[in-house]
């Protein structure tokens, strides 16, 4: 699943380790989902929507 998440948070001048303490991940949660090497759950997927005030569907995209 591709995601925006990394120009999302460079947008924002956000360290992965703040984003990570943000929504309560660690700094290599953030890395692997930008990496496209993790999916996150449904709620933590919801709980970066709402920090960016997006739609989940804003961010992450089905192949």
């Amino acid at each position: 699943m591709r995601n925006d998440l990394r120009q999302l948070r460079a947008a924002q001048g956000l360290s992965q380790q703040e984003l990570g303490q943000a929504l309560g991940v660690s700094r290599q949660t953030i890395n692997a989902i930008e990496q496209g090497r993790y999916d996150p759950s449904l709620p933590l997927a919801i709980r970066m929507a709402r920090y960016f005030a997006k739609t989940v569907e804003e961010i992450f995209h089905v192949d």
